[in-house]
């Protein structure tokens, strides 16, 4: 990821109703919520929403879907996890001591070794 992406993306997420939208969206799972239940979930108005959603989705970082009159909104892992990956890159010149949280998660590399 180059520094111009990363920026799109973290200023997409610097607003509030955005943070949230995207943070339920990850805890969601892959097959993601419809609209109205995100609204009815962050408490915000349809139009809002569609504005918010759009914000995220030109960062990348939203996926949309429509299932009959309904969109569905799922998180865009790989994306996420690109944008942590580039965060935390040879954090500590690479000694991986300072970050015991993000050490903890699991992140592509330690899931592709675990299916290897």
């Amino acid at each position: 990821m180059k520094t111009p992406q990363a920026v799109g993306k973290l200023a997409s997420l610097a607003q509030e109703s955005r943070l949230r939208i995207f943070r339920l969206l990850v805890e969601a799972g892959p097959d993601g919520m419809n609209a109205g239940a995100i609204a009815e979930t962050v408490g915000i108005p349809a139009n809002s929403l569609s504005f918010h959603v759009a914000h995220l989705a030109r960062a990348g970082l939203v996926n949309a879907r429509q299932e009959g009159r309904f969109i569905h909104y799922s998180a865009n892992y790989p994306a996420m996890d690109e944008l942590i990956a580039f965060l935390t890159d040879n954090c500590c010149q690479g000694k991986g001591q300072c970050l015991p949280r993000t050490s903890a998660s699991a992140t592509t590399a330690k899931r592709r070794a675990k299916a290897a």
